[in-house]
């Protein structure tokens, strides 16, 4: 329902000081940049609100970061960070 005119989506993993940097990214119309700041907030969205809420806040009890970095009109683009000593490579 958000990615309507996706057609691709890529996921990557490599070695990040030490850590790791997992990427999801789509080739769809992106994130608006006025909602970029609360997709993670609980309660936004239009069903639930929980998604991107729940993935957070799962991640950082670990010590991994979530973070969207897509460019508005080109893509939505998540980047996880895992922390140096916590990834395995190999």
């Amino acid at each position: 329902r958000h990615g309507r005119t996706v057609t691709a989506i890529r996921v990557t993993a490599a070695p990040d000081d030490g850590g790791a940097r997992i990427t999801w990214e789509d080739d769809g119309i992106g994130i608006p940049a006025e909602e970029k700041p609360r997709i993670f907030d609980r309660g936004f969205g239009s069903h639930t609100g929980l998604g991107l809420f729940l993935a957070k806040e799962v991640l950082a009890i670990t010590g991994i970061t979530i973070q969207e970095t897509g460019v508005p009109g080109k893509g939505a683009r998540f980047e996880i960070l895992v922390p140096k000593g916590a990834a395995r490579f190999g």
